[in-house]
């Protein structure tokens, strides 16, 4: 059919009304036009900057270049566990929670919702013409340090001391920040502290982390390697140096291991100031200019500080190039671009996010839910939880009850609905039921100060006692003021105080429940507590609803399932010299130490007996190269629903190496109701069987390994806690083809 010419123009002008906006704008610089390829709209931007341009754009505070239409921008934000810092938005529990959920689907859910906010709360302050600190979309989170000794101050920004649950959560978190478009990035995560970096606080700024190629490999590294082979956008180098390297210009951690041997392409970070600490406190290097030229040569593409301020001096002074003030440029230029900073807002997919999703209602309910799976049950005695709905008299006291530091823990942000632990347990009293409340006693005094009302316990049917560590004592130096060594702990032990406060009220209940609630991002001892409570939670610092959280698990309307990511030592005497590294060859975390804890990594109960069973034979043979599948019935046995954390662990028996004495490989989160049975399988491959011998090198060991599933880490003591016994295996792995340096 032939159309008329009307007709034919007709449609033309259909077609072309229809087609992409994109396509109908000009631009005055190609950089600008996002339907070119990014390698060339980077390199047309680089090519218009002149020297001194180019290294403003590296300082993490960058100014706008108004000639090229380059807004300002500072890339300090943080999201640990919530926007932080920045306007009101929702807090979710401290980052040593989100490990004891073992929940990483949940973690990514709150890492989208993270972002979600952050990317709302930056379109508001574009609107404004606002670029402050805190407000931008390069979120310096997750903090995957491992947490090796529970005296380091900010462990609790960390997942624990296993690096593979770290990496696990870690790796769930950067996927919910990051979103899953091929193009654009919902927000820029970023892994840190690379590397080798644990404390103590007090000399992080002079300290020299010594670690052996075993446990590097083995311990400090894995969860890096995992996110930068998940796409993470960023990562941070640390203050301290590393085997005599600073981390922040070390050619073996920035440009063998990471840029090389992992090929991470995403950018580099110093931490803050981090570059300055090069010549004043390391005195690695003579200047200003000779640290801001050994960091470029790094490949180090963002300085949060002010020595690159003195990169173009450096250029000058031929201490760099500025083809390598180029390459590190490039990187960091590439995470604004898929951020969407230079294209038009209709073309960003996350740029529609509004307002309304700061802080809305399914974000709180998120934070609850995240909040109620970090809580660790301890000790049930008698089954004294949970705590009847429409009991009579319930005595609330601990100077944590009603703190609000004690929700937020550090790196946090704000909200309206912070719900203490005293509100969550009155708001889910019964109306028939008296609530009591007093401090109880007086902290920080060597003396014991305990309050007179604490008579209350005399005539309640349960107490509730609210005691541990708050931000003040555990932190970052600087932060946590009232630690007498910069953040970090002397000892572990609760204060002596806190002892006597939980005796008297021991008394003065009598046969009746006395509950204790523990708060704190580390691990304490305190065996002594635990013999006198009916039972023991360990909540960390569970966010904005935590105390409705933990008022859920008193009450009942959920049944604890949070796991410790740490091992909790039964004194400070347990632990090895803060200032050693080692690993292996130290003693040190649940992989590593002989010793009897107080409560051994993974273990946690819930209100329901947890019963393990093989399906099979417990004595396996395998050959390399073929994966095993693993298979295991898990049966509630009580009358309540219940989540249950199913843990396996592996030890290669009879290594001509130090190897862990069980190490976690993998876990499952399964859901049974009550009397309900589940077959939970688990498919074991060669990277779970590889050890890491002493030159720290991945080998394959033929022979024989101990396999063990179940609710916890397999040390005995976890019977003698109230904790289900796990499936034992013995399996014999046979090895038929040498691929990687075999010992026999």
């Amino acid at each position: 059919m032939k159309l008329s010419l009307p007709l034919t123009i007709l449609l033309c002008a259909l077609i072309l009304s229809a087609m992409p906006l994109r396509a109908q704008r000009t631009y005055e610089f190609p950089f600008q036009d996002p339907g070119l390829p990014l390698d060339s709209r980077v390199a047309d931007l680089i090519g218009r900057l002149s020297l001194e341009e180019k290294t403003s754009l590296m300082l993490y505070n960058a100014p706008a270049i108004p000639r090229l239409g380059i807004p300002e921008y500072n890339w300090w934000s943080e999201a640990l566990h919530g926007v932080a810092r920045s306007s009101p938005a929702t807090v979710f529990p401290q980052a040593i929670g989100l490990a004891a959920t073992f929940d990483p689907a949940l973690i990514e859910a709150m890492g989208d919702a993270i972002s979600e906010e952050g990317r709302a709360i930056y379109h508001a302050t574009l609107r404004k013409g606002i670029h402050k600190q805190y407000m931008g979309l390069t979120f310096w989170s997750p903090n995957i340090n491992i947490f090796r000794d529970p005296r380091w101050g900010r462990g609790h920004e960390t997942y624990g001391e296993d690096p593979y649950l770290t990496g696990t959560i870690g790796s769930a978190f950067v996927h919910g920040i990051q979103g899953d478009d091929p193009v654009y990035l919902k927000a820029a995560a970023c892994a840190k502290h690379f590397a080798v970096h644990n404390g103590p606080e007090a000399k992080r700024h002079v300290f020299n982390a010594m670690a052996s190629p075993k446990d590097l490999q083995e311990t400090y590294l894995p969860a890096f390697r995992r996110l930068v082979d998940d796409g993470v956008a960023g990562v941070m180098c640390a203050y301290n140096r590393t085997n005599d390297e600073g981390c922040c210009i070390s050619p073996t951690l920035l440009l063998k291991t990471l840029r090389e041997d992992w090929g991470f392409k995403g950018y580099l970070v110093s931490d803050c100031w981090a570059l300055s600490d090069l010549h004043s406190f390391h005195k690695v290097t003579a200047s200003p200019e000779e640290s801001a030229a050994l960091a470029v040569k790094s490949d180090l593409n963002v300085n949060c500080g002010v020595v690159y301020g003195q990169l173009d001096e450096a250029v000058r002074q031929g201490l760099a190039t500025e083809a390598e003030v180029d390459r590190a440029l490039d990187k960091q230029l590439r995470i604004r671009f898929r951020l969407g900073m230079f294209d038009p807002p209709g073309q960003v997919l996350y740029a529609g996010i509004g307002e309304e999703a700061i802080h809305s209602k399914d974000h709180i309910e998120l934070a609850r839910e995240v909040a109620r799976k970090s809580i660790v049950l301890l000790k049930n005695k008698n089954n004294a939880l949970p705590l009847k709905p429409d009991i009579g008299q319930i005595y609330v006291t601990g100077h944590n009850a009603a703190d609000v530091n004690v929700l937020i823990g550090n790196y946090f942000g704000v909200s309206s609905q912070m719900v203490t632990i005293l509100e969550g347990i009155a708001g889910h009293a019964s109306p028939t039921t008296v609530v009591q409340y007093s401090q109880g006693l007086l902290v920080g005094q060597k003396e014991v100060a305990i309050s007179g009302m604490n008579y209350n316990a005399s005539n309640a049917d349960a107490t509730v006692a609210v005691i541990g560590l708050s931000p003040l004592e555990e932190g970052e130096q600087g932060d946590a003021i009232a630690s007498s060594y910069d953040g970090d702990r002397e000892r572990i032990e609760l204060p002596a105080p806190q002892m006597e406060f939980i005796k008297d009220l021991r008394k003065r209940c009598g046969d009746r429940p006395l509950v204790v609630v523990v708060c704190g991002g580390s691990a304490m001892a305190f065996p002594e507590i635990h013999e006198l409570a009916d039972a023991v939670l360990w909540v960390g610092y569970p966010g904005e609803q935590g105390g409705n959280a933990v008022a859920d698990v008193l009450f009942g309307q959920v049944a604890p399932s949070g796991r410790l990511p740490v091992t909790f030592y039964a004194a400070t005497e347990q632990l090895g010299d803060y200032e050693d590294y080692r690993i292996a060859e130290g003693g040190r975390t649940y992989r590593y130490f002989e010793g009897e804890p107080q409560y051994p990594f993974g273990f946690g109960l819930g209100y329901s007996p947890i019963k393990y069973s093989p399906t099979g034979s417990t004595r396996l043979s395998i050959l390399e190269g073929v994966n095993l599948s693993l298979k295991v019935r898990v049966t509630n046995e009580g009358a309540r629903p219940q989540e249950e954390v199913v843990q396996l662990y592996i030890h290669k028996n009879d290594a001509p190496f130090p190897t862990p004495l069980y190490a976690l490989k993998a876990f499952q989160r399964v859901s049974l109701e009550p009397g309900a049975s589940e077959v939970v399988e688990f498919t074991v491959d060669r990277s779970m069987l590889e050890e890491v011998d002493m030159a720290g090198q991945r080998t394959l060991l033929p022979g024989a390994y101990t396999f063990w599933v179940g609710g916890a880490s397999p040390h005995p003591v976890v019977a003698s806690l109230g904790g289900a016994a796990p499936v034992q295996y013995n399996v014999m792995l046979r090895v038929v083809k040498k691929s990687l340096p075999i010992n026999e």
